[in-house]
């Protein structure tokens, strides 16, 4: 949680670091994104997405052999890491010389956290699939990537339930980890490292040789993150009277390393074992059968008043991170 700017500075202590994040924290659960500041100016993930855009135009050759396109890969995947990482530290050491920088800071690195648009997202999935299959489809396809055509009532609340737990360790567990070990220059390297995979770090042949270096270092950016989330999870349903603890860590423990990916399978099994599930399983990309094992051994048919419970429990895993920066805070 001590760490040095890259270009200079006073250590950042403990409890700056702390308050920070609380703050951060508190305005992406009050404001979530806002859209009308969005229309204004960029999001940070946008300005991210448009440099790998452009370096994925001028170095991923499809003539070029896989050796030098596995090089170029690691090329921008670093160079966007590193443009990423030493933005966040000018931005700390120029805040940290400012009065209330660190409100300021605050509220650039809450536009980082993505718990409260997840909720309101999963939250829109819930209410479309209660009013019918095709505004249930509609909903979900702003946050999966498989067909929401292939998908039957189920399959949507399957997904969006998936999509709850990959995302808590994501789109929140994970930068708030990031921030705590190496302030705004690690949660916005993380960042950088997030939208990588999610634009290169695919098995195709575009990106298998060029998005290789994104993939894997996303895998492990993300390896205590997730378990943390997973974790997480399983402590959220000892305080919830409709989630089982006891069976969130027997599915954590037995599916979680079965699960195709390195670091979704803990918070996917641990949600479908609290609340009697089954997620994952096969699915349908971009028309492509995906083979996985089922996380949990409950029902596979997730309705919207299930989706309705995954809220309860996401909002009660989020609020013991909340309150354990908060206790960290308070003893720093």
């Amino acid at each position: 949680m001590l760490w040095y700017p890259l270009f200079g500075g006073q250590w950042q202590s403990p409890a700056s670091a702390l308050a920070v994040l609380l703050l951060a924290m508190a305005m992406d659960l009050l404001l979530g994104d806002p859209r009308w500041l969005y229309r204004l100016l960029p999001h940070p993930v946008v300005l991210l997405g448009r440099l790998i855009a452009v370096l994925d135009r001028a170095l991923n050759r499809q003539s070029l052999p896989r050796g030098r396109r596995l090089l170029l890969g690691g090329l921008c995947t670093g160079l966007v890491v590193g443009i990423a990482g030493g933005l966040g530290a000018l931005l700390h050491h120029v805040l940290a010389g400012l009065p209330y920088g660190w409100i300021v800071e605050g509220l650039l690195a809450s536009s980082l956290l993505a718990f409260r648009g997840l909720y309101d997202a999963v939250r829109r999935v819930a209410r479309g699939l209660a009013e019918s299959l095709e505004a249930g489809r509609d909903a979900v396809a702003h946050i999966v990537g498989r067909d929401p055509a292939s998908l039957d009532a189920a399959g949507v609340g399957r997904a969006a339930a998936e999509s709850a737990a990959e995302n808590f360790s994501d789109g929140f567990v994970a930068p708030v980890f990031w921030f705590l070990l190496l302030g705004m220059p690690g949660l916005l390297a993380y960042k950088a490292v997030n939208t990588l995979d999610s634009m290169i770090g695919h098995r195709n042949a575009r990106y298998e040789a060029f998005g290789k270096a994104a993939a894997r270092l996303d895998d492990a950016v993300n390896f205590l993150p997730a378990r943390l989330a997973g974790l997480l999870i399983v402590l959220a349903a000892v305080l919830l009277p409709a989630a089982s603890a006891s069976g969130a860590w027997r599915a954590l423990r037995r599916d979680a390393p079965r699960h195709r990916s390195p670091n979704a399978g803990w918070q996917e099994a641990a949600l479908a074992g609290a609340l009697g599930l089954a997620l994952a399983g096969p699915r349908q990309y971009g028309g492509q059968m995906v083979e996985d094992r089922w996380m949990g051994d409950g029902r596979r048919e997730v309705t919207a008043e299930d989706l309705s419970r995954v809220l309860d429990l996401y909002l009660a895993a989020g609020g013991l991170l909340f309150a354990a920066v908060m206790a960290m805070l308070l003893i720093a």
